[in-house]
Formats: structure tokens, C-alpha cells, sequence
């Protein structure tokens, strides 16, 4: 192998070669340096990373010459705030990373904006919370608010001709928001609203309550983490309800038995007949043996797009910005998420949740959503 190169281990058992030694090289010399930072060790963290990875391959075995080359600098922050402020900081004093994929979780991003804001672009991938919007001219979004995914949510409960909700959210900012959007936006009556905490914990008092209160819909703001615990119990208590969730319970589709009939607002189907959808799903099939959720096509829309501005406007941080920040309805970066262009706060234009429903382990469109 050419002295060149040096082959290292960037997780997910993939190993990807990379030109480390012109990372330290000059502006221009060397390869495009990307930060990523995400929750690398939880469930929707890791499909966030194997997007990366995914792009990252296809970007590097399409580079003509080694400066067309891409590096990503992995950082884990565990969805903390406080983590992800120092990581930034890490990023934004490193002069070789000239973005930042990332990061994944709401609050995280909330921390981490402040330390990017006028220093380096940032595109969130799921990163959901109202709070971000219009918060720094540097930080994007791939994923629309959650101001906007609770009114979907919302509307199809009442299409589904549900009156009596109850709702469980993690007491986050990823969950408090969503759930606020739905409250604001469900014309039936709330019986409950609880917070929960983060992963796995005890829901069978909840699920008994429910029992008794007798709703006709269960709306759950959370992860997955906690979702597959409570959606175990009710399955265990027989508990005959609708259950509901935002974009934090894609990953229940893993449940094949539990989850099986769950709605869950998602802003990607691997169904989608679009063909450069479907060269997406086999390739990340292939890589992975799994099917790909909205983590990993975001994430893998972000890579790319941070990768194309990089190429097309230059290596300096602020011309990278200004890419990003110009992609219009003319000209918006075509990802596997749809056209991708940003409104002044940051916010995506265009895009939404579809409701899904977990059917054999995959996210099935909804029949008769209107």
C-alpha cells in the first residue's frame, strides 16, 4: 500500500481509507475534513452513523484526485448538551474541519449552535425542537420543527375520528416540544399528559391507568428507547388502543411482535418509489443488511450536501455557509430526503412527516391518509 494512506476504523465495523496525511496540509491540499457528532452508542445514533459511513464511501471511491478525498472526525456527545458545547468548541479551534455534520438530538444542537453561530455551519439531521429555529445563521436543519410535525400528528388522530388522547413525552426538549404542537393541535380531549424518562423503564402503572381512563388514542413523544418498553407493556396488559408516535419511534419497527400496527410520523419510508430512494435502500442494505430509516437518510443527505459545498464554493467556512444558506427552488441539493433547501432561520422548505405504520418490521405508508 502507498505510504500515503492509512486505513482506520471509524465504527460500525467499517473501515474506511482515508488521506490522513493531507489533513494537516494546507487549505486545498488535503482532503475535505467534516466534524459529525451525534449519540454514536444509542439506536437512532448508530442508524445516524451508518448514513455517514454510507456517504463517505460513495463520496471517497467517486474522488478523482486525493484533495477531492473526504475525512470525517467522529465525535460522540451522547445527545448532553454540555458535551456537545465542548465538542463544538473542539470542532471550531480544529482549522482542518470546515463543517459539521450533526448533531442528532434537539438539545444537543440547542447547546451546540451558540458555540458554531458566526464560526462554522452546522446541519442538524433529526434535530426537531422549535427552539432551533432562527437560532444562528450558521446551523441548519434537515428535519422540519416540531411545531410543524405536531400539527400533522394531530390532524391524522382526528382523521382517524380519535377523541380521547392521552399523552406521554420525554421530558426533554425534543419531547416537550413535540407535545405542546400536538396539544395545541388535537380537536378531541387530552385525558392525561405525563413525562417519562429517557430508555427503558417500568410503564406498567401507566399502561394500568390507561386501563381505567380508557382513551381511544396513546400519543407517545420519545425514542425509541423508552417506546419499545411501553409498547411491550401494552401488549402485555392487552390494552386495546391506538398508539401514536412522533419520529423518535421509527426504530420500534425492529419490535416485529409489539410494534406491529404502531403509527409513527416519519419524514422517509424506504417504500418510496422514487428511483434514487431505492439506490439508497440497496446500497444500505447491502453495507449494513438493514433497511435504512429517516436517521440514516438524513444523515446521509447532510454528508453529501456539506461535501458538495465544500467542492463547489471552496474550503473557506463562511463560503461553505453561503452555499448552503443559498440552495434555492431553482437550484436546492437533491437528496435522498427530497429537493433540500433552507428558509432564512434554518429551517427546511418543503418538507414534512408522512404517517407510517410498523407492518412485518418496516415503515409502511398509511393507507387513507389524507
Amino acid at each position: 500500500m502507498d505510504s500515503r494512506y492509512k486505513v482506520i476504523s471509524v465504527g460500525c465495523g467499517a473501515l474506511v481509507v482515508a488521506l490522513l496525511a493531507c489533513a494537516r496540509t494546507p487549505s486545498g491540499a488535503g482532503p475535505i475534513v467534516l466534524g459529525a457528532a451525534g449519540p454514536w452508542n444509542e439506536g437512532y445514533g448508530q442508524m445516524n452513523r451508518r448514513g455517514i459511513l454510507l456517504a463517505l464511501e460513495e463520496l471517497n471511491r467517486a474522488a478523482r484526485k486525493p484533495s477531492d478525498s473526504v475525512v470525517i472526525e467522529f465525535r460522540n456527545d451522547g445527545g448532553d448538551g454540555v458535551k456537545a458545547s465542548s465538542i463544538a468548541q473542539e470542532f471550531v479551534t480544529d482549522p482542518r474541519v470546515l463543517a459539521v455534520v450533526g448533531h442528532v438530538n434537539s438539545g444537543a444542537m440547542v447547546a451546540a449552535a451558540k458555540v458554531y453561530d458566526g464560526q462554522i455551519a452546522a446541519v442538524a439531521t433529526t434535530a426537531s425542537a422549535p427552539s432551533l429555529t432562527g437560532i444562528s445563521e450558521w446551523t441548519f436543519r434537515l428535519m422540519p420543527s416540531d411545531s410543524v410535525n405536531g400539527i400533522t400528528l394531530a390532524r391524522f388522530a382526528s382523521q382517524l375520528g380519535r377523541r380521547r388522547a392521552a399523552i406521554l413525552y420525554e421530558n426533554n426538549s425534543y419531547g416537550r416540544g413535540l407535545t405542546d404542537a400536538f396539544r395545541r393541535n388535537f380537536d378531541g380531549q387530552i385525558v392525561s399528559m405525563d413525562p417519562i424518562d429517557e430508555g427503558p423503564q417500568n410503564f406498567e402503572p401507566y399502561v394500568a391507568f390507561y386501563r381505567a381512563r380508557r382513551p381511544d388514542l396513546l400519543f407517545v413523544a420519545g425514542t425509541d428507547g423508552s417506546g419499545i418498553s411501553f409498547v411491550r407493556e401494552v401488549r402485555r396488559q392487552k390494552l386495546s388502543v391506538d398508539l401514536l408516535g412522533g419520529d423518535g419511534w421509527t426504530g420500534l419497527a425492529v419490535d416485529t411482535g409489539a410494534a406491529e400496527g404502531v403509527y409513527v410520523g416519519a419524514p422517509f419510508s424506504a417504500d418510496d418509489p422514487r428511483p434514487a430512494v431505492q439506490r439508497f435502500v440497496t446500497a444500505f442494505r447491502t453495507r449494513f443488511n438493514r433497511t435504512p430509516d429517516h436517521n440514516a437518510s438524513l444523515a446521509y443527505d447532510a454528508t453529501k450536501l456539506l461535501a458538495t459545498a465544500a467542492h463547489r464554493a471552496g474550503r473557506g467556512r463562511k463560503r461553505i455557509r453561503d452555499y448552503v444558506a443559498d440552495l434555492s427552488a431553482r437550484y436546492p441539493f437533491q437528496g435522498v430526503s427530497g429537493p433540500i433547501r433552507f428558509k432564512r432561520d434554518g429551517d427546511p422548505v418543503g418538507t414534512g412527516i408522512r404517517i407510517t405504520r410498523i407492518q412485518r418490521g418496516a415503515l409502511k405508508v398509511a393507507e387513507g391518509v389524507r
